[in-house]
């Protein structure tokens, strides 16, 4: 029975490892959408650039990872990308 328990909790343990390490790449790829979307609005094209191909490099390794649904990521990527491109049609 007591060897049971040990594996228990060391599958809690591996379990909260992989919760932070996921949070902090979920929190990563937040916070560079919330950089570009600023960026995007003052209409700063040439920065807007540079954070869009962060945030899709961001968003891809979090999904290769499973961390995001390859889905979600597509869409979040599309999103931005529209954002992008007409802000790059209105200069």
């Amino acid at each position: 029975m007591a060897s049971k328990v040990r594996s228990a909790e060391k599958r809690h343990r591996q379990s909260e490892e992989r919760r932070k390490r996921n949070k902090a790449v979920k929190s990563s790829v937040r916070t560079s959408a919330k950089k570009f979307v600023l960026v995007a609005r003052k209409k700063e094209t040439g920065e807007a650039e540079i954070l869009l191909k962060d945030m899709i490099k961001k968003i891809d390794s979090a999904a290769r990872k499973g961390i995001i649904k390859k889905n979600a990521a597509a869409r979040k990527k599309s999103r931005m990308q529209r954002l992008f491109n007409t802000l790059a049609a209105s200069q």
